[in-house]
């Protein structure tokens, strides 16, 4: 369960805009219902208006650090701009736990339209599994470059309306993201669980089997700077929901 919830904090801090030549960091604290805080998030993009490169790093705190092993999480997009969007070329998931390491990656051949998968464990800086695989589904985008292209992939984001994307790393789903965009009456709602004055709001669907129904509905509040200042993950199992707060 905790190895689960370690997982899904990486989810909660993708949403920023981009800029051509800039740099945009942001940080978070995590904390998961009665337990406190699990863990810390940094996320960081450089883009020089050609090319980009996102690093998302998460840290297993407190208890969830003794649970999950030590757990740490690093999340590595690299690829080029077009027309003011993020295109990703590679994307790249490393986890580390107790004495062992789990690396994915995911190199994308956009001309002919296919995304191969490479899988690799080690224990005790030993390889045991070594996997390849071609994805069923292409995508030009992975889960990184996904949510911080929102900001440009939703024309009126203050209109209500259900979008449906695909993006690399997110095979257990099939490559499905949806995002939904409250009506005015929910954005009361929204604003009272995650803080007034955020420019716009948005819900993301998670399909994973940590939820006590179906699937998680990720909240999340973005600022005018175009980067997420608070993000609520409800309808977990046990002790309650996932909130990360943004601390920089």
């Amino acid at each position: 369960m905790m190895k689960a919830i370690i997982s899904v904090m990486g989810l909660i801090v993708l949403c920023m805009s981009v800029l051509p030549a800039k740099t945009l960091k942001a940080n978070y604290d995590v904390t998961y219902g009665i337990v406190g805080k699990i863990g810390e998030a940094k996320a960081r993009l450089e883009s020089n208006g050609k090319t980009y490169t996102i690093d998302i790093g998460m840290t297993a705190t407190g208890l969830a650090a003794t649970l999950s092993g030590n757990r740490k999480e690093h999340h590595r997009s690299v690829g080029h701009i077009e027309s003011g969007l993020l295109v990703s070329d590679h994307y790249e998931v490393t986890r580390r736990y107790r004495n062992t390491r789990v690396v994915k990656t995911y190199t994308i051949d956009h001309r002919k339209k296919k995304v191969l998968k490479r899988y690799q464990k080690y224990r005790d800086g030993k390889l045991v599994k070594n996997e390849h695989n071609i994805l069923d589904f292409y995508s030009k985008d992975d889960l990184l470059t996904l949510y911080f292209n929102l900001d440009r992939l939703l024309p009126d984001k203050h209109k209500s309306g259900t979008y449906h994307f695909t993006a690399v790393g997110a095979e257990r789903q099939k490559g499905r993201v949806t995002v939904i965009l409250p009506t005015h009456k929910e954005k009361k709602v929204y604003a009272l669980k995650l803080g007034s004055g955020a420019a716009w709001y948005a819900t993301a669907i998670i399909h994973q089997k940590i939820f006590t129904s179906k699937e998680g509905h990720l909240q999340l509040a973005v600022g005018r700077d175009g980067i997420a200042k608070k993000a609520l993950l409800e309808d977990l199992i046990l002790f309650g929901d996932i909130t990360a707060t943004r601390t920089e």
